[in-house]
């Protein structure tokens, strides 16, 4: 079974998907900030630091990562309004770590996976926000996963060829502690009235969607942007 290396595993979709892909058998090594519970401590706020998470992670799985999921997100406001300086830290640590940690490992990943046979997989985690916006104070976000989407677009098409698959999971609302405290603050009734399904994912609904992608969906699949966010949004 694969080697997996996630990152953003202590809690929510990331924790979730952690358990999903070992009850399927694979070799998962996780990530969180600070580590622990055998997670790789890196702070993905800091440039370099996925440089360092994906060297601890291919010497923890022998040398061989088969997978690689980007799971690691924060979603914080900018408002228009507030102080300028302010607003450009917050835009650029969302970058940071939504974005550009993803685009180093990324990188790390292609090149491990072109060096040797067999190719391998990509799963980033966008967002519904990437299609449809988000809330004026969050879009940042909306841009940080609208930018992962088009990259593992990008990816998918460059490296078929090369057995190298690249896939988006696009959530809209998860109950996780992050988008608990985006409905209580925005007013969950009005949220939920946008949601046909008429409730938001669980986190193994996700992690269902993240482990098809890292196992089983099939080649012609690459490039895929597969949405679960209640028919909220669909394109």
């Amino acid at each position: 079974m694969p080697n997996v290396l996630i990152t953003g595993t202590s809690k929510g979709i990331g924790l979730a998907a952690e358990a999903e892909l070992r009850a399927r058998g694979c070799t998962v090594v996780g990530h969180s900030t600070h580590g622990g519970d055998g997670r790789i401590a890196a702070d993905l706020s800091v440039p370099g630091a996925a440089e360092a998470l994906w060297a601890a992670a291919l010497e923890q799985l022998g040398g061989r990562v088969d997978v690689l999921v980007n799971n690691a997100g924060v979603f914080t406001d900018a408002p228009i309004d507030g102080d300028a300086e302010a607003f450009r830290a917050e835009w650029l640590r969302t970058m940071q770590i939504n974005l550009f940690a993803a685009a180093d490992l990324c990188r790390l990943a292609l090149v491990h996976f072109r060096s040797r046979s067999g190719g391998g997989r990509l799963v980033n985690l966008g967002s519904r926000a990437a299609h449809r916006g988000d809330g004026p104070p969050n879009a940042h976000y909306a841009a940080s996963k609208a930018a992962m989407t088009a990259m593992t677009k990008t990816y998918a098409r460059a490296h078929a060829g090369q057995g190298i698959l690249a896939f988006t999971v696009a959530p809209g609302f998860v109950m996780t502690g992050m988008a608990e405290e985006y409905l209580a603050s925005r007013g969950g009734a009005g949220v939920l009235a946008d949601i046909p399904l008429g409730r938001v994912a669980e986190t193994d609904e996700v992690a269902k969607v993240i482990a098809f992608c890292a196992l089983d969906a099939p080649p012609s699949m690459t490039g895929a942007t597969i949405d679960i966010n209640g028919a909220s949004y669909v394109r």
